[in-house]
């Protein structure tokens, strides 16, 4: 198991990888001897760490397809190739749909949906030119799956990444393949802005069947299990991170005061 495990003389590429859910799967790769590239518009502090190793950043908006090329290219001239790739860069402030500008929801789908495709062609034409071929996971969101309110066009975008991912899944196949992580309510850094203060948190926690928000390291898992040979024979698919999903409201409302 633990060769299967082992990532070592593999280059991961994690987009927006180095906070929150991204650090996680991080962090994750680096501690299963992974070179890591990751990427944001903003230099770190602290790059992510673990396993005694150290990710690379490379300076990216990837929604210029300019500066997603060169980070492909990066990988690939510091470490002759490219084995995975995680899509993780996204997100949205809640917004109200009724009163929001059109061009605040083009660039929201453009981070969420377009990026994604962009970086994975990016990263196909590495993919297919090498032996091996290479395995791309995009992170969604439950949000893709079920009303957004106040996050519509991230939603939205979220949806639309689950067809990228089993279209590409058919187009890229034998050589590359494809898949996705669902995310719930994950518990990162910036849990406060979407839930309040712990005891915000905690009671948001015990709507969860299984009494806990998700970690980054509950996503990161998922895409090691993509990334190695575990998932050999699996593309296309989407595996759902959510603790159980959330309680049907009936079920309080039909106990009454």
């Amino acid at each position: 198991m633990s060769q299967i495990l082992d990532f070592s003389g593999q280059c991961v590429i994690v987009t927006g990888g180095g906070k929150g859910i991204g650090r996680g799967i991080t962090e994750r790769f680096l501690e299963l001897g992974a070179d890591v590239v990751i990427c944001g518009r903003s230099e770190l502090e602290e790059l992510p760490s673990a396993g005694g190793r150290q990710a690379d950043f490379v300076r990216t908006d990837v929604r210029n397809t300019e500066d997603v090329d060169a980070l492909v290219q990066y990988a690939v001239d510091t470490y002759g190739r490219l084995d995975v790739l995680v899509n993780n860069a996204g997100g949205s402030p809640m917004v109200d749909a009724a009163t929001v500008s059109p061009r605040f929801t083009a660039s929201i789908i453009d981070l969420n949906l377009t990026s994604a495709l962009n970086v994975s062609q990016a990263a196909n034409r590495v993919m297919q030119a090498q032996e091996g071929g290479g395995t791309i996971v995009n992170i969604a969101s439950v949000s893709g799956t079920r009303p957004s309110p106040g996050t519509a066009a991230y939603g939205a975008a979220k949806a639309g990444l689950l067809n990228v991912t089993r279209s590409l899944a058919v187009e890229w196949a034998p050589k590359v393949r494809v898949n996705a992580v669902t995310a719930g309510l994950i518990r990162t850094e910036q849990s406060h802005l979407h839930y309040g203060d712990e005891a915000g948190i905690q009671r948001v926690s015990e709507t969860i069947p299984l009494g806990r928000m998700g970690t980054p390291t509950d996503i990161a898992n998922a895409c090691v299990f993509f990334a190695s040979e575990l998932g050999a024979y699996v593309s296309g698919s989407d595996v759902v991170l959510h603790g159980g999903g959330e309680k049907p409201a009936f079920l309080d409302a039909a106990k009454g005061d």
